[in-house]
């Protein structure tokens, strides 16, 4: 009986720690593809070369990947931080991480740590994804004022 206590005395003293890492996850997130947006919109030439010669994204032209890869990098990580459809914002930019890693892969495996870095960034947007948190977010505030209406 007194070890359960202990460790409901010892989850009590560290829930309140959840936010706060979900929080810095999402932040540490959101840098990471919003300043590749940043490089992409930076240097549009080179952003649609790299698209066309080098990135092989299944099933768009090159146009349209650059389009559309470079318009999730740079509002999804907003969303992100903002905490609006944090899941969905996750979601999206987890498909992002995906096909980065799918249509580069011919050079990413030549480059253990860049690859690395891509399943690594999968799996913490995999834990934003799949454990639900109590988490300092607007869409949390917006839904608990949708509830007293």
């Amino acid at each position: 009986m007194t070890t359960q206590l202990s460790r409901l005395a010892k989850a009590k003293l560290l829930n309140p720690l959840a936010p706060v890492a979900d929080l810095l996850l999402r932040l540490y997130l959101a840098k990471i593809f919003f300043m590749s947006g940043l490089t992409k919109v930076a240097d549009w030439g080179n952003t649609v070369m790299l698209f066309t010669d080098e990135y092989h994204v299944p099933l768009l032209s090159p146009q349209l990947a650059a389009i559309g890869g470079t318009l999730g990098e740079l509002a999804l990580p907003v969303l992100l931080v903002l905490g609006l459809f944090t899941r969905l914002s996750a979601m999206g930019l987890f498909v992002l991480n995906l096909v980065a890693v799918v249509s580069y892969y011919h050079v990413l495996e030549d480059i253990p740590a860049a690859l690395q870095d891509h399943l690594e960034w999968g799996l913490l947007l995999l834990v934003l994804i799949a454990i639900p948190l109590q988490r300092w977010a607007l869409e949390r505030l917006w839904f608990r004022q949708s509830q007293t209406d």
